[in-house]
């Protein structure tokens, strides 16, 4: 089945079935005024006077369309597309002498828009024209964009997503207005925020219900009116991030709890929930969700207030700067204890954001009102002690939301945190994310512990008795608890900061992040015990890597000495280092860190943490989470997060982490398990695949190739050998690994030969995880993996050779497949008669693959068509035709077989004397009848209609000459 019939038209039925109103592409067209236009300019103009009444008349709707138009087609133009359709802009109404919000969306009474879904949406950008294959429009303004492919296309979610990223590169003005796209190959639905398309922010859509859903359930609950509104309204975030613009889609746990926490807030019989999210997950992103949805509607039929509450002095300015860039405009801040008791006795309205410590010994009873809700940040620690019952006492009616990633106190036993906010949910919460879904998502990626050498670790009886067994230190919450009871662990401390171990650590550290962390291209965090502890690294460190790799990030105190002072650093210079330390080939590369960036600080790039603090429970779960962020570049994903442990913390995992059970034993594993499951799985499967790589000379290779041919158990060794290479990225260099080396680099050989040979381009081995590229570029390269006499150059020489060697006839067909899909990949944008040759190869491998054609068959088949290639490439340099010319002179030839070369010049011309047709109707009306005029004498008027539309449907190609040069690439993409 075609990608039309299998997925496409599918989709729009169904998109039809729940309320979206069928459009063909011509008359989608026809209503944007051409594909050059962003969008159905009377319709939308209709829908604001209707939205408007009293607020805008005919001039004043045309004038905001004309400010609509002239919106960038930028991130930021994207954020101020979004802030016209949620209502947040205005005109002048000269007769009120007031501006008045201009409603673009009606989100309240949603039957009053209009929702229209088209396929084939073309968009003429300034130099390129592409084609979205389904987009979704409210009230005439394009909402969300679908990329589809077949679901026997390989990669077919890749490609899509790949297809979406050159969107925004090339036509930008098509992704201006949707804020949401789509990709499917059937079996799948990934999505994402436009403008945002990182691997790490796009996701798969699941469902509740089924385990394994439909199609048609996805487009459904993806695409249903209500959702896609909900999400215009509240789901899309556009936030500041070390003063970059960023724009986030709220993920499916992040809008389940935004539902389920909002139903809470106007329950009149329950006042609390317990959102129980993993480290890492988004909470603050799901608190800015809650705040947007509650304060756009009544509650109890009156305006709310929404009290968010925070502990971190740092976290204040940052909270404050997303909740203004996702469009919550000066939020009130309460500086002081006055002004928070100020604000609520003058029962203020709308979003204010306070720190916890203002609660303190405030009144009892300062406002009684029920639509007051409150979200409390860090709630495992902000409401210990007397500031819980403060907060709770003063207002007694309010809806108390708490939000955590390490709850206090064993589930079983129902105290702390649970306590306080899970008392209305007989499970203790009202919403959960665990870390396992969160890694099963690809929100956060595993975590793995290594124990440093025992001779570098503290002495374990004075660790127990200064600090872990201590019963001040269970459930400690607060590096600044912890740093209160190692002050007095005197005997520790000295043991920790003792100059020759120290150094010992320091060389293990710069050893260790050279030869396991610098070659992934990713960075650390080294924990010391604490302020001087930093320095003394610092120090240490210096004498074994460029100083410029590390930075001490630690704060100022009073009466501290001249050696801390050294390494203070001003507001603006710990901006710079934090922004840095995000960008990958910027220094620093590691940051010594004691209690500063241990919360909050979201850095992807983040991979190895050297822990030589001791902590235990939420302060440890927080610290380590802060290498569980995922992060992608060229293709590779980030494997885990590793923390190497110098204290020994993690040799009693369960003391280290008194959680529940199943929630420890999903936090974090020992390196220990990885060498295990690596000897395993290099013994099986791995002993299967090692028979096909025991030689390499082209009998060899043939034999490895024939046996792989099956696209199933291709499929199968590739995501094997992916594994594998993840494990050895993680653990090598390591002595476990020396007697598997040969073997583990025999199966690298054998994957590169394998992804080569079944390549329809060369094969380049950027797939390949760092380590072991370097690993194989030792000792081989990727030519001496190539199929068994590969072609470089197309030509009839080696046509021939290739016809007449003794080659396996499936090794001429996968050489054939390469070759022509790498001259017409060459040719592409000069010669458009190579790409229906390229078209059509796909095609019949894909028919290969699918067993719908045998060896032979598809044999002759790619002979033929390498044979017309090589002869069209001949004719056309004799004829002395561009691409342009002999795409022409090709197409004339099919119904005119006497075609000169003169008469081929002749009709081109016509198509530059029109260089817009094909997406200006008045050029292309004129070009048709240009066409006819000539073509009528030569081919008679019953053909010359056919012949006409053939000509227009050709790819055209920019010609570099001084008449095209400044011609716009009118290209449309058939993906």
């Amino acid at each position: 089945m075609s990608e039309w019939s299998a997925v496409q038209e599918p989709m729009l039925n169904y998109a039809q079935a729940i309320g979206w109103v069928r459009l063909e592409a011509a008359d989608a067209e026809v209503l944007r005024g051409g594909p050059h236009e962003p969008f159905f300019t009377k319709l939308l103009t209709d829908q604001l006077l209707k939205l408007n009444p009293g607020v805008l008349d005919a001039a004043r709707a045309a004038d905001v369309v004309r400010r609509l138009r002239l919106l960038p087609a930028t991130l930021e133009g994207n954020r101020e597309a979004l802030s016209w359709m949620r209502g947040e802009r205005s005109v002048y109404v000269p007769a009120e002498k007031r501006e008045r919000s201009v409603r673009v969306i009606d989100f309240d009474n949603a039957s009053e828009n209009l929702y229209h879904v088209t396929p084939e949406w073309r968009h003429q950008g300034t130099r390129y024209l592409n084609r979205a294959d389904v987009v979704y429009l409210i009230n005439g303004l394009p909402v969300a964009v679908s990329e589809l492919k077949n679901a026997a296309k390989k990669d077919g979610i890749a490609e899509g997503i790949t297809q979406v990223r050159r969107y925004h590169q090339e036509t930008p003005e098509m992704m201006l207005w949707p804020q949401v796209f789509g990709v499917s190959e059937l079996l799948a639905l990934w999505y994402g925020a436009t403008w945002s398309h990182a691997r790490k922010n796009i996701h798969n859509w699941k469902d509740d219900a089924p385990e394994a859903i439909s199609y048609e359930q996805k487009v459904r609950g993806f695409f249903a009116p209500e959702r896609v509104l909900r999400v215009l309204r509240e789901y899309v975030l556009f936030l500041e991030k070390e003063d970059v613009l960023t724009k986030v889609l709220l993920r499916q746990h992040q809008t389940t709890a935004v539902e389920k926490a909002v139903a809470r807030a106007q329950d009149p019989e329950r006042h609390r929930g317990l959102l129980w999210h993993t480290q890492g997950s988004g909470k603050t992103l799901t608190m800015i969700g809650i705040a947007r949805h509650l304060l756009a509607r009544s509650l109890f039929g009156e305006k709310p207030t929404v009290l968010l509450l925070l502990d971190r002095n740092e976290l204040e300015s940052q909270t404050v700067g997303n909740l203004e860039a996702a469009g919550f405009h000066n939020p009130r801040v309460a500086r002081t204890k006055r002004d928070m008791q100020q604000l609520l006795t003058d029962d203020n309205r709308g979003l204010i954001v306070a720190m916890i410590h203002k609660f303190d010994d405030i009144p009892a009873s300062l406002n009684l009102r029920r639509s007051i809700v409150v979200l409390v940040d860090e709630a495992h620690r902000t409401t210990g002690g007397d500031l819980g019952t403060y907060l709770l006492a003063a207002l007694p009616n309010a809806t108390f939301l708490g939000f955590t990633g390490t709850p206090v106190d064993n589930l079983a036993h129902g105290r702390g945190t649970f306590k306080v906010f899970g008392s209305d949910d007989e499970q203790g919460y009202l919403h959960k994310y665990s870390i396992g879904e969160s890694i099963a998502d690809g929100t956060t990626v595993r975590l793995h512990y290594q124990l440093a050498p025992s001779e570098l670790r503290v002495d374990r009886a004075t660790l127990e008795k200064e600090f872990l067994s201590l019963t001040e230190a269970e459930g400690v919450a607060d590096q600044a608890e912890v740093d209160a009871i190692l002050s007095r662990a005197v005997t520790l401390k000295e043991m920790l900061k003792a100059p020759g171990r120290v150094a010992q650590i320091a060389n293990f550290v710069a050893e260790h992040f050279q030869e396991n962390v610098q070659p992934l291209g990713y960075k650390a965090f080294l924990v010391a015990p604490d302020r001087e502890g930093c320095v003394f690294y610092k120090q240490g460190l210096d004498k074994l890597l460029p100083p410029e790799y590390s930075t001490v990030v630690i704060s100022a105190a009073h009466n501290d000495d001249e050696l801390l002072k050294q390494y203070y650093l001003t507001g603006p210079q710990e901006k710079d280092v934090r922004k840095a330390f995000l960008r990958r080939n910027e220094n620093p590369q590691i940051l010594i860190v004691t209690e500063k960036l241990l919360t909050g600080f979201d850095a992807p790039l983040l991979y190895c943490l050297y822990l030589d603090k001791p902590m235990r429970d939420h302060v440890l779960l927080q610290t380590i989470a802060r290498v569980n962020r995922p992060y992608e570049v060229d293709g590779q994903e980030k494997p885990c997060g590793l923390v190497i442990d110098f204290v020994g913390i993690f040799e009693r995992l369960e003391k280290a982490l008194a959680f529940d059970s199943d929630v420890v034993a999903s936090v974090i594993e020992n390196v220990d398990v990885l060498k295990d499951l690596f000897r395993r799985q290099l013994a099986d499967p791995g002993a299967n695949y090692l028979v096909h790589a025991r030689g390499w000379n082209d009998k060899d290779k043939e034999r490895a190739i024939t046996a792989f041919a099956d696209k199933e158990v291709r499929k199968e060794f590739f995501r094997y050998y992916r594994q594998l290479s993840s494990l050895y990225e993680i653990l090598s260099p390591d002595a476990f690994l020396r007697p598997y080396l040969k073997d583990y680099e025999a199966l690298g050989m054998l994957y590169v030969l394998i992804r080569n040979a079944y390549a329809s381009t060369p094969y380049v081995d950027q797939d390949l995880t760092a380590k072991t590229r370097a690993l194989l570029r030792q000792h081989t390269s990727v030519s001496a993996l190539e199929l068994p006499n590969q072609i470089h150059v197309l030509g009839p020489n080696e046509l021939a050779l290739l016809k007449d060697s003794e080659d396996d006839d499936h090794i001429k067909v996968l050489n054939l497949r390469k070759a022509l899909a790498t001259a017409v990949d060459a040719e592409r944008d000069q010669n458009p008669f190579v790409v229906g040759i390229g078209e059509r190869a796909e095609s019949l491998a894909q028919l290969y693959e699918d067993r719908q054609l045998t060896t032979q068959e598809v044999l002759a088949a790619f002979v033929a068509l390498t044979q017309e290639k090589v002869n069209g490439s001949e004719e056309q340099k004799n004829l002395g035709l561009d691409g342009n010319q002999y795409a022409i002179f090709g197409a004339v030839r099919t119904m005119l077989p006497t075609v000169l070369p003169a008469q081929a010049l002749a009709l081109d011309a016509l198509f530059r004397q029109y260089p817009h047709a094909g997406w200006d109707s008045q050029q292309t009306s004129n070009l048709r009848s240009a066409l006819y005029k000539a073509l009528l004498p030569l081919i008679g008027a019953g053909k010359m209609i056919e012949l006409t539309t053939k000509l227009l449907m050709l790819k055209r190609v920019p010609v570099l000459t001084s008449e095209t040069f400044q011609t716009a690439t009118y290209s449309v993409e058939n993906d």
